[in-house]
Parts: structure tokens; C-alpha cells; sequence
């Protein structure tokens, strides 16, 4: 088996620097062509009047190909495109503030500030049920019951990605709302 791999190691990597995987590396091909190769000897049969070069390259380059049809599907997309109320989008490139940090902190027992808490709370709330369309308040109140992105998007019938664009819809409504009532941040 090592004869074979060092005398098709060449030919495999050949073959890989001819296709492209997205977010990959050219040895993770290399990898894969490798794999296509230890099928071929797994698989080979000499009563086929097929030769075994051609054989193997058949099984690298089917390899490779699955490989990269197995990274442009968009079956984690989700996960990775997700957005976090704890933490601003990854590399946005300007300093966002997260929705927790927008939001206010932890309850305080003074009267005062809980009759002002009381007091943003339903103005936030009045807000968002006046501005917020039927479709973010739908994906808010969703989110927040701890539903992912797959299952709000299909109780709606859209998409994961009209459930992301619409929780950044709202979180940036809150943003604004709470900015135009300068709360003051009582941590």
C-alpha cells in the first residue's frame, strides 16, 4: 500500500491542484485525492479490463469532486451565519454594540430605578409593537422561546436567511429606540 500511495502521490496532487474547495486548504484536496486512491486499491478488480491507473484516477477525482459538492452545500449555514443578542457580528468591522449590552442589566432594588426600569420596559415594548412588522415580532417572540433559526424559518416559510435579517431588523430598531430616549446604562 505505501509503494502505491508514494507512486501515486504525484498524481494525485496533480489532480487536486486542478479544483478549488471553498474554505479549504489545497492539502485537504490532496487528502481526499488520497482517500479516492485507497478506494481504488480497496475496490480494484483485475478481471475488469480496466487498468489500474485509470481506474484510480476515476475514484481521485470522483473523490475530490464529492469533496467539494460536500463543502458548497449550505447545511451548516445556519450555524455559521447565525446572529448573537451576547455578540456583535464577526468581522463587521466597526464596533457594534450587542443587544445585551443595549438591553439593561441586572434588576436593582432600589424603587427609584425600578419605576424607571418599569417605565422603559413598556415604552420598549410599545415601541416594538408599533414598529416592529408582523413578521420580526413573529421571529422575536420565536427566538426568544429558544426556537432555532430552521424552525422559525419553517413555521414562516422563509428561509434561515430572512429569520437572521430579520433579528438584526429588530435589534437594530432597539438600538435606535433606546439611543432616542438616552437610557442611561444604571450597571
Amino acid at each position: 500500500m505505501n509503494r502505491i500511495i508514494e507512486r501515486y502521490r504525484g498524481f494525485v496532487r496533480l489532480k487536486a491542484s486542478s479544483y478549488f474547495l471553498a474554505g479549504g486548504e489545497v492539502d485537504d484536496l490532496i487528502q481526499e485525492g488520497l482517500i479516492g486512491l485507497f478506494k481504488a486499491v480497496r475496490d480494484y478488480r483485475v478481471d475488469r479490463e480496466a487498468s489500474f491507473r485509470s481506474f484510480a484516477e476515476l475514484c481521485v477525482t470522483r473523490q475530490i469532486i464529492t469533496a467539494i459538492k460536500t463543502a458548497a452545500r449550505n447545511k451548516h449555514a445556519p450555524l455559521n451565519t447565525y446572529v448573537s443578542f451576547s455578540h456583535s457580528r464577526a468581522g463587521s468591522g466597526e464596533q457594534e454594540a450587542t443587544l445585551a449590552e443595549v438591553l439593561a442589566g441586572d434588576p436593582v432594588s432600589d424603587p427609584m430605578t425600578q419605576a424607571i426600569s418599569t417605565e422603559e420596559l413598556r415604552a420598549l415594548l410599545d415601541c416594538l409593537g408599533s414598529t416592529l412588522s408582523e413578521l420580526e415580532s413573529a421571529v422575536l417572540a420565536m427566538y426568544l422561546e429558544g426556537r432555532s433559526y430552521e424552525e422559525i424559518a419553517q413555521i414562516q416559510g422563509c428561509t434561515p436567511k430572512t429569520v437572521d435579517n430579520a433579528l438584526q431588523r429588530v435589534k437594530r430598531k432597539v438600538s435606535t429606540h433606546l439611543k432616542r430616549r438616552e437610557v442611561i446604562d444604571l450597571r
